[in-house]
């Protein structure tokens, strides 16, 4: 009976591998940078960008407009000039990665809220809300640090790789079940496997490299990488139990701190090298 039973959940891997493989596409989104981000990414086929794009830039709109019907959308004129100006720099240092994001539609909008979030959605659409700004008091730096962070993640199309990782799971839960009869116990003991495999491990790299890739845009665009640093200082001491919303879909405060000061002195050549271009 166990025997049988192995033998069942050894076919399941092999079929939602051979899902996976035909399902998906490998490729690299953006180029390396003087940080180096290599690694290749597998998408699923059927899912493109623009898809993607599509779809987020609606929910980016239904929460503009939710947020309109509040009056809570960019009361604050000189705040919302301001990430404007930085997002408009940073933007123009995305060409280090991938020279399609200049014509990309970029927008950056401010939500009046004690919510300490930010975000970046698929193809530019920038959003913060006034709480991280206001209760960490931000400088310029800071701010480019958390946008330079956000704009990395849709420079890598993050979020139509979890959407890709979330339909191979899907592929695995369906497909492979009603193929070959499994009943639930095995059924779910591949779909922990699965989840496992395909979502959980690629977390915290997808965090590393937005990390990184953000360091090196607000380098390149005269924001100081140590500015990345005293930001996550000012985040932690902000925590306490109820640690802010931006916080809790990040890695552990000191591992963040610890890789960017690892990057921090191959970015500040080109920190230097926009401030001497700038002055």
């Amino acid at each position: 009976m166990c025997q049988g039973k192995g033998m069942r959940i050894k076919t399941v891997f092999a079929g939602l591998l051979l899902l996976v493989l035909v399902g998906c596409q490998t490729i690299n989104t953006t180029d390396s940078g003087v940080v180096g981000v290599q690694r290749e990414q597998r998408m699923f086929a059927l899912l493109s960008a623009e898809q993607v794009d599509t779809m987020s830039a609606a929910a980016y709109h239904n929460t503009i407009k939710e947020a309109g019907g509040k009056k809570t959308l960019n009361t604050d004129d000189a705040t919302l000039k301001r990430l404007r100006r930085i997002a408009a720099n940073l933007v123009d240092e995305t060409r280090a990665f991938r020279v399609d994001a200049q014509q990309w539609r970029w927008e950056v909008n401010v939500i009046q809220s004690d919510v300490m979030n930010a975000s970046c959605m698929p193809g530019g659409k920038i959003l913060f809300y006034s709480g991280i700004i206001d209760r960490l008091k931000l400088t310029d730096d800071e701010i480019a640090a958390i946008m330079g962070h956000e704009m990395a993640h849709a420079l890598r199309e993050h979020g139509r790789e979890a959407m890709s990782e979330a339909y191979a799971v899907e592929l695995g839960r369906g497909a492979v079940g009603a193929l070959l009869g499994l009943d639930g116990n095995v059924m779910g003991l591949a779909n922990n496997v699965v989840q496992y495999a395909l979502t959980l491990p690629n977390s915290r790299e997808k965090e590393a490299e937005a990390d990184i890739i953000g360091l090196e845009l607000m380098a390149r665009a005269g924001y100081h990488p140590q500015a990345a640093v005293t930001l996550w200082q000012k985040m932690a001491r902000q925590g306490g139990d109820q640690p802010p919303e931006f916080m809790s879909t990040h890695p552990a405060t000191e591992t963040r701190i610890e890789g960017l000061r690892h990057y921090i002195p191959k970015v500040m050549p080109l920190y230097h090298q926009a401030r001497n271009y700038s002055s």
